[in-house]
């Protein structure tokens, strides 16, 4: 007789004789007991195959709306150097580059946010890598399809390497690479890497990749861009032919504005788009995040309006306010005062009223030396400042443009900057 209980045979999971659970208890959870399933064959199949048919709520949701909406600068991103707007003399220089074979091993890309510095990485990796049945070398000639285009547009590239500099600032990213460059690459002609806001490396990153950036291999290409030029060393930007993007003049951002507006089935009034232009401060990128934003404000099959993109943007009435200079130019501080808290009333920002009267004092001031197309205002408000530049003398124009400075300042460090401006108000009337 063995002294080994025969019910300890096998592992404890396979004794089925055991209750899973106390039937008078709660789970752990807190819930009650499940109901005791129901026989399988007392459950008709017609019952049940419309439950297992029925789609989930999401998946309705999302039939119903359809794909996710695009926005604008996104939607049309350039996809050839043809493409980029205000950009020719890089244009030209890239193209003279790639026809004569002289091609640099790195490039620094550089301007303010929104002119198309990480959308010309891109396309100058895909021009390097240009292939198609036409082509098959470095070439600025982009079409849609090349063999290796849609992967690296999408960033799946594996001999592209796009990195953000900003979210990997230390050495040991930059040691990655140097371990890649090594070795040749897998599909296309060479292996290209793009890294994003690259003043943002630290100095050990930055000096790890010196002696690399100046004897890289033959396959190997590296693209900079960066909005902050001056906090790159040196040392980095001699090894690298450099290329300044430009800010986008407003003639050209306006007629770009209203050519994708017109795509987009909408029409934006000429002023409006002014005014947007004239917001985006050169950026590509941000003037088409106005325009989407004020596009939404129209009706469909009606222009939108001026007066919606001024609310909008938070701006006061140019008119206005260059009626509000000529008071202060004339000295006639209640008229002035009046029309100011008239403006403020109607919502104007302190700080944009002070700005649009510094704009003012500079237009009448280069309409006073170089006429009144030279302002870039609409006829008739560059007229009005043209005729108050040659009543001034340019002596009394420049002391209202530092008063005008400073008062700026004040009412940006006021308290209340309403009351702020209309001190600035009265001592530029006195003066």
């Amino acid at each position: 007789m063995s002294d080994v209980d025969p019910s300890l045979d096998g592992p404890p999971w396979e004794e089925d004789d055991l209750p899973e659970r106390d039937e008078n208890t709660d789970d752990m959870f807190g819930a009650p007991a499940a109901a005791p399933e129901p026989a399988k064959d007392v459950v008709p199949a017609e019952a049940a195959a419309p439950a297992k048919a029925a789609p989930a709520p999401s998946e309705v949701h999302d039939e119903a709306s359809g794909e996710a909406y695009t926005v604008l600068a996104r939607k049309y991103r350039p996809k050839t150097f043809e493409d980029l707007i205000g950009q020719e003399a890089m244009v030209r220089t890239l193209t003279n580059a790639f026809a004569t074979g002289r091609i640099a091993h790195a490039f620094m890309l550089t301007g303010v946010r929104g002119v198309g510095k990480t959308t010309t990485a891109r396309l100058l990796a895909r021009a390097l890598n240009n292939q198609t049945d036409a082509i098959d070398r470095p070439s600025l000639e982009l079409t849609a399809n090349g063999v290796h285009d849609a992967a690296i547009m999408a960033g799946q590239h594996m001999d592209v390497m796009e990195m953000d500099a900003a979210s990997h600032t230390g050495v040991n990213d930059i040691r990655d690479i140097l371990e890649s460059v090594r070795y040749a690459p897998v599909e296309a002609r060479y292996k290209v890497y793009v890294l994003d806001e690259v003043h943002m490396l630290s100095n050990q990153a930055f000096n790890a990749l010196l002696k690399t950036l100046e004897e890289p291999p033959p396959h190997a290409k590296f693209i900079f861009a960066t909005t902050e030029i001056r906090k790159v060393p040196v040392t980095i930007l001699s090894r690298c032919q450099r290329f300044d993007l430009r800010r986008v003049e407003p003639e050209i951002l306006v007629e770009h504005l209203s050519r994708i507006a017109g795509k987009e089935g909408m029409k934006v009034e000429d002023d409006a788009l002014a005014l947007i232009a004239r917001a985006a401060e050169g950026s590509v990128r941000d003037g088409l995040s106005l325009l989407d934003q004020a596009l939404v404000q129209g009706e469909r099959g009606e222009p939108v309006k001026t007066e919606v993109v001024r609310d909008m943007l938070g701006l006061a009435d140019r008119t206005q306010t260059i009626q509000l200079f000529e008071q202060i130019m004339g000295g006639r501080t209640p008229e002035a005062l009046e029309t100011f808290r008239t403006l403020y009333g109607y919502g104007a920002d302190p700080v944009q009223v002070t700005n649009d009267l510094l704009e003012h004092c500079h237009a009448a001031s280069v309409a006073k030396m170089l006429g009144p197309q030279a302002t870039r205002l609409p006829a008739d408000q560059a007229a009005s400042l043209a005729a108050l530049g040659a009543a001034i003398s340019a002596g009394t124009l420049s002391r209202v443009w530092q008063m005008l400075l400073k008062a700026l300042d004040e009412v940006r460090r006021a308290p209340s900057p309403a009351d702020a401006v209309e001190m600035a108000i009265v001592r530029l009337a006195y003066a």
